[in-house]
């Protein structure tokens, strides 16, 4: 008869909570229950535990077993709780001290011959235990790099229950056994694309320059192969590295996604480009009882960027309108609620019509006026008032390829002069909650940042019904990232302008002189 207790954690989006895992065993006909709202996965821990210790040499109690998850309100799932369980099993049966699980939390699935495998989730919930006072976590061995990215945290990697048993007893600890790693997602490309790669384009290149500054959305529509994707994919090259606060942020989404964190933190801006086939749930997020992050979530702090816009169903694509201007998205369920940041930028490529070559010099459209029409309408009129940047490309011409060949810039080119007009940012709303142009608030914009000539421009694009007031909030957002550009400390008429023309999607009369 005894009693015993360890601790784990449940994760609600990336909020961790310390869940007491509670053993005892009492009189009665062998047998193990479990209760405190498992889900299914978890509910089968019981018989993963049972043959772990049978498979280790140890005895698993031969009476009434009752292991109890508290508070028994929250609901619990997934797989990482199987530690805490055996744990709080063998202490109560005696195998290992009790005093050995006090001011410890437990992470890790337990393989039927006794190993320790990986599991989802390691980074927020090591900072969860770190933030309730604990102050030593025993994980898998594979995920113990990802743990000790929490500061002032006594991590141990365990790689099987066997080095558990000796661990708790003071016993010498077995050698390490081969661990398997998760393969269900790879670890994040860092992808090396260089801009100058993209030959021609002048205007679309200025205005990736733009969008980089700012973090300003962009839309990307002309006809197949004249370089959308290309741009799209050397946008992040030009983002500044995160912060340390982000940088920590958008690796606790990447541990909950299943991404390997073994290299360290997540440092460069996240890319997610997810197929055009993607349902609701993988692009925002959810399951069934326990929401995991979607694609929004993962390029939280980067790009997010969907190729063939209008081949994914309107319904996905109309799911982003909550997300682009909160900055975060809430996944409900009946009995848990899941919050996870996406503050990212969104990246659109179009072709004008389902064959791509509607309104293209020397091409054939062979699309009816009205498959046309819809085509186009599958980008809704709420999506599209989102995006700050309409930028068409054309195909490029022979005089002016071999041009744009002899004067093509490189990421690192254009990254520097992105960075430092981040910094001028930086510096102007060192005060603010903010940190580029794209997150200032239209009030704000009206009342404190108004350009120092141009607002005519605006007035009248607003009165022709050409501008909404939505829109107007972006025009002066983009007149500032391009005075930020150009080196200007307030826009100019010349910089509205420019990002009149940027919103309207009409060639800005800069943005060769930009580019070149």
């Amino acid at each position: 008869m005894g009693l015993a207790c360890a601790r784990s954690v449940a994760l609600a989006g990336l909020d961790g909570r310390i869940v007491e895992v509670e053993a005892d065993i009492g009189g009665g006909l062998p047998r193990t229950v479990l209760v405190g709202l498992p889900d299914a996965a978890l509910h089968e821990a019981k018989d993963r535990c049972k043959a772990a210790v049978s498979n280790c040499g140890q005895q698993w109690p031969q009476s009434l077993l009752t292991i109890n998850l508290s508070p028994a309100t929250l609901p619990k799932g997934g797989s990482h709780y199987d530690l805490a369980i055996v744990a709080a099993v063998l202490a109560a049966a005696g195998t290992i001290p009790q005093s050995e699980l006090a001011g410890t939390v437990f992470l890790g699935e337990l393989g039927l011959d006794a190993r320790i495998r990986p599991v989802r989730g390691i980074l927020p919930a090591t900072l969860a235990a770190a933030q309730a006072g604990f102050g030593r976590v025993i994980v898998p061995v594979r995920q113990a790099a990802e743990a000790e990215l929490v500061a002032d945290l006594e991590v141990i990697g365990i790689a099987s229950l066997s080095q558990l048993i000796a661990l708790a007893r003071g016993d010498r600890v077995p050698a390490a056994e081969p661990v398997e790693l998760m393969d269900d997602h790879g670890p994040p490309v860092d992808r090396q694309l260089d801009l100058a790669d993209v030959a021609g384009q002048l205007e679309a290149r200025w205005a990736l320059e733009v969008a980089a500054a700012g973090r300003h959305h962009l839309f990307l529509h002309g006809p197949p192969g004249v370089g959308k994707t290309m741009l799209a994919e050397r946008l992040p090259g030009l983002l500044p590295e995160l912060s340390v606060a982000e940088s920590l942020e958008v690796s606790a989404i990447h541990s909950l996604a299943g991404f390997d964190l073994s290299e360290g933190l997540v440092r460069r801006p996240p890319y997610s480009d997810p197929h055009h086939s993607a349902s609701i749930p993988s692009l925002v997020g959810g399951g069934s009882r326990m929401a995991r992050p979607g694609a929004i979530s993962c390029a939280h702090r980067g790009i997010l960027f969907l190729d063939e816009a209008p081949e994914f169903p309107p319904r996905v694509l109309d799911a982003l309108r909550g997300p682009l201007e909160s900055g975060v998205i809430m996944i409900g369920r009946s009995e848990v609620q899941a919050r996870y940041p996406a503050r990212f930028q969104l990246v659109l490529a179009a072709n004008p019509c389902p064959c791509g070559n509607a309104a293209t010099r020397g091409a054939v459209c062979t699309c009816p006026p009205m498959a046309i029409r819809r085509y186009a309408d599958r980008v809704s009129g709420p999506i599209r008032d989102r995006l700050d940047i309409q930028q068409g490309l054309r195909p490029l011409r022979k005089a002016y390829l071999r041009a744009a060949l002899a004067r093509t810039e490189s990421t690192a080119v254009v990254a520097a002069r992105v960075h430092e007009a981040r910094a001028r940012q930086a510096r102007r709303l060192a005060d603010e909650p903010w940190q580029t142009n794209g997150d200032v608030p239209g009030p704000y914009l009206r009342t404190r940042l108004p350009p120092a000539d141009g607002l005519d421009r605006i007035e009248d694009a607003v009165s022709r019904g050409s501008l909404s007031p939505r829109g107007v909030d972006k025009v002066l957002r983009l007149a500032w990232t391009v005075a930020d550009l150009e080196g200007r400390d307030r826009p100019s008429a010349d910089d509205v302008a420019v990002a009149l023309a940027m919103r309207r999607g009409e060639p800005p009369g800069t943005a060769q002189r930009a580019a070149s």
